[in-house]
């Protein structure tokens, strides 16, 4: 998986296709913001701070308060790759996010997509 040029994407261009997908289908903007806060500790002052400033995947990844202790309850295919055999940690933390995303697109119940 050698496509590290979502690396040095800004985050907030990401994160309007998260939302946008998601509505599409029914769910919210704030279940976006739980599964986000959820997966990486960031605080909702936080993230509106990333997402005014523009920051890249790695920064957004590098200054994670706290990944989640359950992210490895997180498999499955994504984008035609086992998440859990991505051997890149950045790539692997993206997937993360991609497939909770999806899986709340698909309309998953909240509880199964935050693997409580």
């Amino acid at each position: 998986m050698q496509n590290t040029k979502i690396f040095k994407m800004p985050f907030a261009s990401v994160y309007l296709h998260y939302i946008n997908k998601v509505e599409r289908k029914g769910r919210t903007k704030a279940e976006v913001h739980e599964i986000i806060h959820w997966l990486t500790g960031y605080d909702e002052n936080q993230l509106q701070n990333i997402l005014e400033n523009r920051t890249d995947f790695e920064t957004f990844f590098a200054q994670v308060p706290q990944l989640h202790p359950n992210v490895t309850k997180i498999t499955g295919m994504i984008c035609g790759y086992r998440i859990e055999e991505i051997e890149d940690e950045l790539m692997r933390k993206i997937r993360y996010l991609d497939k909770l995303i999806d899986e709340l697109a698909k309309g998953r119940a909240m509880e199964k997509i935050l693997r409580k």
